[in-house]
């Protein structure tokens, strides 16, 4: 049986992305209009998708890399800033974002919490393996 780990993961985010927005209806917050992804960006993001590019990212990193926390996601998702004539300084990603993801994958019972953070469900792992199937088939 093809899973995650079989395919791209450009590949794989961008499917999951795409069903998350048609088949799953994971709904967008409305401050995601007016929102940065960190504190190291300078303008929001220009691709309209982001929200759910990231929610499918996330889903996965869950799903490699086993129990895993917001400020594990935070580090992943975080990147340097331009400080003008001063050193660039690391700056972590927006933790709001990784939270309000988290939740939502609760609600659909994707994740689960535990002590070390959030672990994959059952349902959130067979949601990406056949996402994973899918996309080997096309290729054949």
């Amino acid at each position: 049986m093809t899973t995650a780990y079989d395919v791209p993961p450009n590949e794989l985010i961008g499917r999951t992305a795409e069903d998350l927005k048609d088949k799953i209806k994971l709904e967008r917050p409305e401050w995601t209009i007016f929102v940065k992804t960190g504190a190291h960006k300078e303008r929001q993001p220009e691709d309209e998708d982001w929200w759910w590019m990231r929610a499918a990212a996330v889903l996965r990193k869950v799903y490699m890399n086993g129990p895993v926390g917001v400020t594990k996601l935070r580090k992943e998702y975080g990147g340097r800033k331009n400080r003008g004539h001063k050193p660039e300084k690391f700056y972590p990603g927006s933790g709001k974002i990784i939270r309000t993801l988290f939740q939502e994958f609760d609600e659909l019972e994707f994740t689960q919490k535990v002590k070390g953070g959030r672990i994959i469900t059952k349902k959130g792992q067979s949601y990406l393996d056949k996402i994973a199937t899918g996309i080997v088939r096309k290729k054949k």
